[in-house]
């Protein structure tokens, strides 16, 4: 299983342990998010920032469409399955995103592929950000519906209207 991490608090007010592991994510920024992989190492260091982001369980096509959008290489330049093509044993996006929803690959697996996706403010904005998502707020685990706040950070087009 992979999670999709993203930030949604400043920098304010941070404890130090708090500011190391959002730095060791490199969640160094608000609407930063970052593909991690499931496992105790991981799952410490959410549970450590849990009050400064969000997690959930990311679906193939959300990771794809997230990728083609935000995935940056070095450089800035944006990729695409050419890129990826070129830079990895993937032949697309879509097979990247699909081995990383697996657990089968990591965004480490593309050469010179930037390890943050940098988002937009979610379309319709969030509930609260000092609240879990349990409370009705936005922080914390969220399950799927972390792939619904994806799709509103990508913009406005959802992916049925492409189909």
């Amino acid at each position: 299983m992979t999670f999709a991490v993203v930030r949604l608090r400043g920098k304010a007010g941070l404890e130090g342990s708090v500011r190391d592991t959002l730095r060791m994510l490199h969640l160094t920024r608000q609407n930063h998010c970052v593909i991690v992989a499931e496992g105790p190492t991981s799952r410490g260091m959410l549970q450590t920032v849990k009050d400064y982001v969000t997690w959930g369980e990311i679906e193939a096509q959300v990771l794809a469409r997230l990728l083609e959008r935000s995935g940056r290489a070095i450089g800035d330049h944006p990729i695409d399955d050419g890129y990826v093509r070129a830079h990895s044993r993937f032949r697309s996006i879509e097979d990247l995103s699909q081995a990383i929803a697996r657990g089968d690959a990591s965004l480490r697996d593309v050469a010179g592929l930037r390890p943050v996706l940098r988002l937009h403010p979610p379309v319709k904005g969030l509930r609260s950000i000092k609240r879990a998502f349990r409370e009705g707020g936005d922080l914390g685990f969220r399950g799927k519906a972390i792939n619904d706040l994806l799709q509103r950070m990508l913009g406005k087009e959802a992916p049925e209207d492409a189909a």
